[in-house]
């Protein structure tokens, strides 16, 4: 399991959000290759970064912030956020993005999935955020009727390289990841899973790192509000600590 670092784009900053609300904003910084290499010397060796503004819209507007972020590092970076179409998928690729992923499109328009899948072999994960065991989309505004085990498992046979699981109801939250949804989901699917939402202090690695075959966990405010500091949460995964 690795720690993966989280940058929310909004506007150009980098930002957390509080259960998705777009509202609930909070603004970390206003330099986001900047942070990109802060998180890079710590130690993260995967980049997790969101185009909120995508993700309400439907529309990429962080292009060039995308852009300066893979500039300034040399650890692979995943993106998420407004991906609708296969075209998107290029121009990231092209951007040097070395995974995407397709959130809300999944849902409503799974062939996306197959499509970029077979384009992009392994360059494409798919991000279910779930409340309550069902799909939420277009920046969690909508909770939809798909269970989300059984939509995993159509991503896998899709192409998927991976699932991106959050559990929203978490999400921001600090109040820890909801252990037995993660589990669930990683023992139902034979890619890699990557957990999203809840993680607030190292209590939390450790709870996750108990589940076994879990790929990855994905953490953003724990980081920024110092209630968690990536290099030890890195030690204790390495056994250092």
């Amino acid at each position: 399991m690795i720690i993966i670092p989280a940058i929310d784009l909004k506007d150009g900053k980098c930002v957390r959000l509080l259960q998705g609300k777009k509202e609930e904003v909070t603004v970390y910084s206003d330099d986001p290759p900047s942070m990109a290499r802060h998180w890079q010397q710590l130690g993260g060796e995967l980049l997790h970064v969101v185009d909120l503004d995508g993700a309400f819209t439907g529309e990429q507007h962080n292009f060039s912030h995308i852009r300066a972020i893979r500039e300034a590092i040399d650890i692979p970076i995943e993106v998420g956020g407004g991906i609708r179409d296969v075209d998107r998928i290029q121009k990231l690729i092209d951007l040097g993005v070395d995974r995407t992923i397709i959130g809300t499109s999944a849902a409503e328009n799974p062939e996306i999935v197959q499509e970029a899948c077979k384009k992009f072999p392994g360059k494409v994960l798919v991000g279910i955020d779930a409340k309550e065991g069902k799909v939420a989309v277009k920046g969690w505004v909508e909770v939809t009727e798909l269970d989300a085990i059984e939509f995993a498992k159509q991503m896998q046979d899709n192409g998927a390289a991976g699932i991106i699981y959050t559990d929203i109801s978490r999400d921001g939250m600090l109040t820890g990841p909801n252990i037995e949804a993660m589990s669930t989901m990683v023992t139902s699917v034979e890619v890699p899973v990557i957990a999203s939402g809840g993680v607030s202090r190292l209590d939390d690695i450790k709870n996750l790192m108990k589940i076994e075959n879990l790929w990855g966990v994905i953490t953003g405010k724990a980081l920024y509000s110092g209630a968690m500091k990536l290099e030890e949460a890195i030690a204790l995964l390495k056994g250092k600590k």
